[in-house]
């Protein structure tokens, strides 16, 4: 188990490293704290827990910068079908309570070895909260739990609560890895909860995995997704205080693209506070480590350094809450974050 540790520990480091790398070496800049935004905004956390740990680095690569500069909803159904989100987020754990597999498991003498199952709105909560629509967005604890149902059966082969039980894994039915000893997303249509559920009014019928490819789409075209995407994205790009006028542009181009993401930050770029003097922005422990290394030509971020952003407070994968990291001088201006930083 120590050797397993120690070989995940050095794993991540070397991703954490190429990752940094390439924020320092690009010679595309605003694309790269672009991917740091959305993989903040899209968050997993390796701290304290060894599968999303192991995932993160290929989480950024294969959902975030691969989907970047397109569509919003691909990256957030990449984000969805992810390792390393079904891990952290606990949907692998997620069992329709009349789904076949919960019946099958509720006959089964329960034991230390055979803990209890059932509905995990975990994801469900933060798909809605803090992914697409935001906390103002006009959802409800009933839109949860109705997503929550839908997303049943969205799991990782190997890992998830049915992995502890082999035969009902070997009846799953389910699409994607499984037996093989490869991780990666499975839908397992066994545990999936059957009927019609209805979330934001709008009525699924039962129809599997592509109950769950719907609702995302859906919520990612919702117009409240549009304006707090676009919310976050000035507060980050341009300034801590509100700009109305700055988020109406952005979130009219996020809905009239549907989420075309390259349209979208060419409409941040373009905006004029952009680029007013007076909204400059106060750096984020990452960026400025990434500024400081560009600044003096280093070719690469060797691992030592890796501990200056463990000290600022502001690991790479590792943000405290699903809600990713702050980006306001409030959050990194107090005095002991300025002290280690000089």
């Amino acid at each position: 188990a120590e050797g397993a540790r120690r070989r995940l520990r050095e794993h991540s480091v070397a991703e954490i490293s190429a990752a940094l790398t390439a924020r320092v070496a690009t010679d595309r800049p605003f694309v790269e704290r672009w991917v740091a935004f959305w993989s903040n905004h899209l968050c997993v956390s390796g701290a304290g827990t060894l599968p999303t740990a192991a995932f993160a680095g290929s989480y950024e690569r294969e959902v975030i910068r691969r989907h970047a500069l397109g569509r919003f909803e691909d990256m957030v159904l990449a984000s969805a079908r992810h390792p390393a989100m079904l891990t952290y987020l606990d949907n692998a754990q997620s069992v329709g309570p009349e789904s076949r597999g919960a019946q099958m498991a509720s006959r089964r003498r329960r034991g230390p070895d055979r803990p209890p199952i059932g509905l995990n709105e975990n994801y469900a909560r933060e798909l809605l909260e803090l992914h697409t629509l935001g906390v103002t967005g006009g959802y409800t604890q009933d839109d949860v739990r109705e997503l929550a149902r839908i997303l049943t059966g969205w799991s990782v082969s190997g890992i998830g609560p049915m992995a502890r039980q082999n035969a009902l894994r070997r009846g799953a039915g389910g699409r994607g890895p499984d037996a093989d000893g490869q991780v990666g997303f499975v839908f397992q249509s066994l545990i999936h909860e059957p009927g019609s559920k209805t979330v934001l009014g709008r009525r699924y019928s039962e129809d599997g995995e592509d109950e769950g490819v719907a609702v995302i789409r859906d919520l990612c075209r919702h117009p409240a997704t549009a304006t707090f995407v676009a919310s976050k994205l000035v507060r980050h790009f341009v300034s801590d205080a509100d700009d109305p006028a700055s988020v109406d542009r952005v979130a009219a181009v996020f809905r009239d693209t549907e989420g075309d993401l390259r349209e979208v930050a060419r409409a941040v770029v373009h905006l004029e506070s952009a680029w007013d003097p007076e909204r400059a922005k106060f750096r984020t422990p990452q960026d400025w480590l990434v500024a400081l290394l560009r600044g003096v030509g280093s070719p690469e971020v060797p691992p030592a350094v890796l501990g200056v952003l463990q000290a600022l407070r502001q690991p790479m994968w590792a943000p405290p809450s699903p809600k990713g990291y702050g980006d306001t001088v409030a959050d990194w201006a107090d005095p002991d974050s300025l002290m280690n930083r000089a």
